[in-house]
């Protein structure tokens, strides 16, 4: 069967990225952790390459300058019809861009931008049809906007993306689902003191894998650190962890049915 291709609603998590210092040691770390190919991505700001998993492209690794001093993450990219007028959008509700919108080769149009809180996110403005997210171990399957307290910033968010925002049986106190068209697609999680002092909110992606306690145990193995210990939930069981530079992401195996 092959996978239907569409295009995604505006709000919609689509890609997710991670700017490094070492962009061969990271490489090496991700393909080790979840089996990553890799092939050349646009280079107008710098070495650049999409990982790949099963044939479909999944996210995307790039290498600072060395005089940039920054700390690394990875970043969430929310879908557009239209980059330059979201990113007119962004600045109107109290956000900030950083840089562009501009042009990704062919592949589309894009931007990176600060919500009010300072949570650095992407917009991604598509040129072609992609395929659905299929939920395949080493791929991304959830983000997560991780802030001290979510209310002021859920109004920046609904205002510019549309969303709906539910709070859902089970999940975590403080946790608001955001919803497109009726569908979950994203989650604020008001943290409150628990978001360390040295960095601000911060957006969380999510990676399928098969196994949480054997992924903890090989990225640990790999240079990377446990943040968060495997734990079982309504959603199935999860942990978070850093990769050898800092970033942090969650591994997921989503609960049945």
């Amino acid at each position: 069967m092959t996978e239907a291709a569409t295009r995604r609603t505006p709000g919609t998590p689509c890609w997710t990225s991670l700017m490094v210092h070492s962009l061969a040691a990271t490489q090496d770390f991700y393909h080790s952790l979840f089996g990553w190919e890799f092939t050349p991505g646009p280079q107008q700001l710098g070495a650049y390459v999409r990982a790949v998993q099963g044939g479909r492209p999944v996210a995307g690794l790039s290498e600072l300058p060395p005089e940039r001093h920054l700390p690394v993450a990875w970043t969430t990219y929310l879908a557009s019809d239209d980059a330059d007028e979201t990113a007119e959008m962004i600045r109107a509700c109290g956000g900030t861009v950083a840089v562009g919108p501009l042009d990704a080769d062919e592949a589309g149009r894009t931007l990176i931008a600060a919500d009010p809180e300072g949570a650095v996110f992407g917009v991604w403005q598509e040129s072609t049809y992609t395929a659905e997210e299929t939920g395949a171990p080493g791929t991304p399957v959830w983000h997560e906007l991780l802030t001290r307290e979510g209310t002021g910033v859920h109004k920046f968010y609904r205002m510019v993306f549309g969303y709906q925002a539910e709070t859902t049986a089970g999940e975590e106190p403080g946790c608001r689902t955001l919803h497109l068209d009726g569908r979950p697609v994203c989650a604020i999680q008001s943290v409150g003191d628990a978001l360390p002092r040295d960095r601000g909110p911060y957006w969380m992606t999510h990676f399928a894998v098969e196994d949480v306690d054997d992924t903890v145990r090989r990225v640990t193995e790999l240079g990377g650190q446990l943040v968060r210990p495997p734990s079982r939930g309504a959603t199935g069981h999860r942990a978070t962890v850093r990769d050898p530079e800092g970033a942090a992401f969650t591994v997921v195996r989503r609960a049945e049915g």
